[in-house]
């Protein structure tokens, strides 16, 4: 399920180089996307060695998954490197696991014999890629917030790190809270020196760039340059100011109560759930509407937005309903529904429970008014 290569990491990292895994994202002309993974390490032994990088490409993105196999590759080349290849070979010879299945692999190391290596992907497909983790470790919930509301207003946004491996891990998260609706402009986890012009792009991205390439940004106008350095004095090297009052003022209380109980000790897994749910209720409330104006006309369904307009729960919600209506990740999102009923089962199954919740909060409020009069 996979392709591997060998590649050489830049000749300036040979005296600090520390074993780093990042991710990358290589967008064909189509649009279609493969994921790249990578690992950078230092061969055992003394004095001058060259470093190295490990390479995977897969239409698949699951970086935990991913991460793993880089373990198992590390762990063999620390031994030989014509340790690697049998190990590799048995990765692709091997199914693909669907979604919180997961496959077996066997492989031999001397001294040790032959280990049965696990490899499971999440049953959420769209938390395959995602650790949470790094984001908030680099961000407090009220600058995750900012930067949120920016993504989903589809503005130019760039992420500042000395460390490939946080700016491919934050950029992921950021992009994975947008669920159900995707991110679809211009998405470069890591940019190359020699692609750093796409910075003055005139339309909207996501980018991570590297510290050292930070005064090659000349123009921040209309920018959110975001500095996940450790230490920073301010988060925001550059915003357009307005990104605490984009996303409606109840909306935010909720969501960062949410967060807040994020516990300090949290599986993985268990965090994904969390944040991840937390900033769907956002959409269930705002948008999640939207199924009881798909309607049926002639042979097509068809999104009336007149109708959901007028039936937004709250009127607080409205100056961002229009806003976000107005993106092409949501004109996308409809024109999926339009094309085929349910295709975001997840989402639509958070939209019911809400409701539901908000049935029976009325029935049992207007049963205890009844009482009281």
């Amino acid at each position: 399920f996979l392709s591997a290569t060998v590649c050489w990491c830049n000749a300036d990292d040979w005296l600090t180089l520390c074993s780093e895994t990042f991710s990358f994202v290589l967008t064909e002309v189509d649009g279609s996307r493969r994921n790249g993974y990578c690992r950078r390490l230092l061969p055992a032994g003394r004095g001058a060695r060259v470093p190295e990088a490990y390479c995977i490409i897969s239409r698949v993105a699951c970086f935990g998954l991913f991460s793993k196999i880089f373990d198992e590759v590390e762990k063999r080349r620390q031994i030989s490197k014509a340790m690697i290849y049998p190990f590799m070979q048995s990765l692709r010879e091997a199914p693909l696991p669907s979604p919180g299945n997961t496959v077996s692999i066997s492989s031999f190391i001397p001294d040790v014999g032959t280990e049965i290596i696990s490899l499971t992907r999440p049953a959420e497909s769209w938390l395959e890629h995602v650790d949470f983790r790094t984001l908030f470790r680099c961000l407090n919930d009220d600058e995750v917030l900012m930067v949120f509301a920016a993504t989903v207003m589809e503005r130019q946004i760039i992420f500042i790190s000395e460390e490939l491996s946080t700016l491919s891990q934050v950029l992921h998260a950021v992009a994975a809270l947008l669920y159900p609706f995707v991110w679809q402009h211009t998405f470069i986890s890591i940019v190359p020196t020699v692609l750093i012009d796409v910075c003055a792009a005139p339309t909207p991205y996501l980018l991570g760039v590297q510290k050292n390439l930070l005064e090659q940004l000349t123009d921040h106008s209309d920018l959110m340059i975001v500095d996940l350095s450790p230490g920073a004095e301010t988060k925001f090297i550059t915003r357009m100011g307005d990104e605490e009052s984009l996303l409606p003022a109840k909306l935010k209380e909720e969501l960062l109560s949410r967060l807040s109980a994020r516990k300090h000790h949290a599986s993985t897994e268990e965090l994904n759930r969390l944040v991840s749910e937390a900033f769907l209720s956002v959409f269930v409330r705002s948008v999640g509407h939207f199924s009881q104006h798909v309607r049926r006309s002639a042979s097509s369904r068809r999104f009336h937005k007149k109708s959901f307009l007028k039936a937004v729960e709250h009127r607080s919600h409205l100056n961002f309903v229009k806003l976000f209506i107005q993106t092409q990740m949501f004109d996308l999102f409809i024109q999926e529904e339009e094309a085929q009923p349910n295709p975001n089962a997840f989402f639509h199954r958070k939209v019911s429970e809400y409701h539901e919740r908000k049935k029976k909060e009325k029935t049992k409020a207007g049963w205890v008014r009844g009482v009281v009069v």
